[in-house]
Order: structure tokens, then sequence, then C-alpha cells
């Protein structure tokens, strides 16, 4: 018997767990529901598939130590029902979204996983989706932003409130033609309006900031949805955003991450730095940390770049340049010390952080039939772990737990030691 037949036996078991587990990460928002026949419908053409549940994760989790070597299982569950090739993912609260390149919007039921309902409206694929409160905005590839609210009172759960920019944004700009702006040849636009598709949100401070093909940077207010400011950001598409410490980092196809700070007293947002990558090297994806003072960013070349911030975050140093794929890098999400990246070559890489500020590959999930397109980590511990929603262009989502690939506390050997014992290969 492997050293592996042990734990794995005691890990997987019949499909009974797996509802007690995803209750663990299910933050309460909308507390009751009424389930019509049209979910109910819904939810019996959607093709879920739990092949595999965790097993009483007090005795097991708490002692475990990374593997020797690679040990393959299935996810926890793939879930099927999008039209199109799965674009963004998001959590709220009791429910984790996820869109696609069909325009259609799933909400998906925790702690089960099975869809509740479907929304959505507008024409081209959703690109982004963020929560704000019991908002959901989402950005289109019709250059527009919706405004979804949340709420257990209506039989319409997520309802369209707005649209951005708003009429009334419109109607208070359109009639100066000191607000419009050149986009292209023989086109102008309102410099409230994006001129093409909308790629990335991030929120931020009161505001919600959109990314778009474009080249430029919006912000907007979350207390009224109009446009404040309009920013002249990259020489090529912003194709990432992601925000922490009042620092708004945007990641182009020009092969630049930039680092954007709200000025207060002249209400515009000014360049913080500059933080460059490879030559003729597109950034697909930007994440930092939730103490600002990491940045990494994806490239198209399988790249993963990392950039440490000095204590006022107004200059960033290169710490860590690691191969994570044959081919680009598609996403990136983190989760404490935890780094993980999405490839299109259907794979998702697991890093760990070590001491210098490197990145140490610990793990990788194989699963997807197509490139993974977007990563979304549960912010709440699961036995030692957490767990990792993967969209992809296959259509499905999948649900996998992480471990925290360490040893205990108790043990003395160091963590970089033990992650060089690589943990986990899900296929």
């Amino acid at each position: 018997m492997s050293i592996h037949a042990p734990f794995l036996k005691f890990f997987f078991q019949e499909n009974t767990i797996f509802r007690n587990i995803m209750s663990h990460i299910a933050t309460p928002l909308l507390l009751s529901y009424k389930t019509n026949n049209e979910n109910e419908e819904s939810t019996e053409m959607s093709v879920m598939s739990y092949t595999s549940d965790l097993q009483d994760f007090k005795n097991v989790v708490p002692k475990y130590k990374p593997f020797s070597d690679f040990q393959s299982y299935k996810s926890l569950a793939v879930l099927s029902g999008h039209i199109g090739s799965i674009s963004c993912l998001a959590l709220c609260g009791e429910f984790i979204l996820s869109a696609s390149q069909g325009k259609d919007i799933i909400v998906w039921q925790q702690p089960d996983m099975r869809q509740y309902t479907k929304f959505g409206q507008g024409d081209g694929s959703v690109k982004a989706l963020v929560t704000v409160g019991n908002n959901v905005f989402t950005a289109h590839q019709d250059s527009r932003i919706r405004v979804w609210k949340v709420s257990r009172r209506s039989e319409n759960v997520f309802r369209l409130v707005d649209t951005l920019p708003t009429t009334k944004d419109y109607l208070g700009k359109f009639m100066n033609q000191k607000n419009y702006v050149q986009t292209r040849r023989h086109h102008k636009h309102l410099w409230i309006e994006h001129a093409d598709s909308i790629s990335c949100l991030a929120v931020s401070g009161g505001f919600i900031y959109s990314g778009s093909w474009d080249k430029t940077l919006k912000v907007w207010r979350v207390s009224d949805f109009r446009c404040v400011e309009s920013i002249k950001a990259h020489d090529d598409a912003i194709n990432g955003l992601a925000a922490s410490k009042g620092i708004v980092y945007s990641g182009s196809a020009d092969g630049r991450i930039k680092a954007w700070e709200r000025d207060v007293k002249k209400s515009a947002h000014c360049l913080k730095g500059i933080l460059e990558g490879h030559k003729d090297v597109s950034f697909n994806s930007v994440i930092v940390s939730e103490d600002g003072k990491m940045v990494y960013g994806g490239g198209s070349d399988g790249y993963v770049m990392g950039w440490l911030g000095n204590e006022s975050l107004d200059s960033w140093v290169g710490v860590c340049e690691v191969k994570a794929h044959e081919i680009a890098v598609l996403c990136l999400c983190l989760r404490g010390e935890i780094l993980c990246s999405g490839s299109a070559d259907k794979s998702i890489g697991i890093w760990k952080k070590e001491m210098n500020c490197g990145l140490f590959r610990v793990g990788v999930i194989r699963g997807h039939e197509g490139p993974v397109r977007c990563l979304q980590a549960s912010p709440s511990a699961v036995g030692g772990g957490f767990m990792l929603y993967s969209g992809g262009l296959d259509k499905s989502l999948r649900v996998w737990w992480v471990p925290k690939y360490s040893v205990d506390e108790s043990d003395g050997s160091s963590a970089k030691k033990s992650s060089q014992k690589s943990l986990i290969s899900l296929y």
C-alpha cells in the first residue's frame, strides 16, 4: 500500500459530507428564500458531479503534512449550465456567482452548490463582476456596467436597478461638446463612457474602478453611481485591476502595471509608480496582498512576477519572477501566503510565498478541459485549508479544497523544507 492510501481512504469517502464542508464557508446574506418551480427545473437541468467529499477535517487536517510525491484525484464538484465559457467569478454572501460569454450569470447556492437562479441582461459577454454590500456590479462587452440589487424581500432576488453611465449622468453632459473625447478616427464619446469592452472591475474606498480595452481607467462613485473621473492609463488594453490600502493597480497589454492613488485635495488620481514587466509581454491579471505590500502580475509568456512595496507604498522593487506555466497565465488568486495561478495550459498552479518574498510551487491542479479563465478563493478557512473555485473555457465551474501546505507548529522543520515536497496534484 502506498503512503497515500491511508490518508486518501479517510479523506475521500461516500458523497455525504460535501454539504457539511461547504456550510463552513457560506456567509449568510439571504438567510431565507423560496424556491419556485422554475428554479427547481433549472436545478434539475444543471449537471453537477460530486465526485468526492471531504471527511472529518478535525481529525485529519490538523496533523496533515505534505505528501512526498504527487497524488491525483478529482475535484469536489463540477458544475455545468453555462451557455458560453466562464469569464469571471465572485462570492456574494451565501452565493457563488459565475458569469459567462453567453451573457448569463448563474447563482449557485451554498452549501450544496445547487443552481439557485440565473440573471443577466445586455449585449455581449459578461467580462467582470464585483459585489459591494447588497449590490452586484457586472461589466459587459457592450461597454456598460450594470448594477443589481440583492434582496431577500423580493421574488426577483437579483434585480437590475441601473446601468452605468446612468441616464442622469448622460443628460447632464451630452449637450456640452467639452465633455466629448476623441476615441478613434471620426469617433467621439462622452468621457464618462467606455469606448470598448470593459474587461475588469475593482472596489476601493467607496469607488468602483473599471478598466477597458479602450486603455482608460474610469472611477465611479458607489453612493450615486456617477462617473467622477476618466484616466488615460495605458498604451494598450487594460486586462486586470486590483486594489488595496487605497492604491489601485492596473495591468495592461502594454507590459506594465501602474499604481494609482486618489489625491483627496484634487479629487483626482495620480500615478504612484510603474511596475515593468517583460518586453512585448501582456499582463493578463494583477493581484495584491491584503496588507498592500506585495503585487503580482501574470503574463502572456507564462511568468508570474512579484513586486514588494515600501512602507509608504510609493516605490516597488521586483522580488520574484517564476516560470509558472508553459503558456499564458490568465488569472491569479491570493489567499494568505498561497497564490494560485490559472493558465491557458488548463492547469492551476499552487504557490507558497517564501521568506524572501519568492514563490515556491507546492502543487498543481488539473481537471479543466480548457484554459482556466478565473479563480476565486473562499475567505473562510476549511480544515486548515480553503475552498478554491475555478472557471474555464470548458464552460464548467469546479470546486477544489486546497490544503495549507505547511507542517504543524510543533514540528521543528521549516515550512520551506516541507514545501519542497509537492503536496497535491488534482486531476
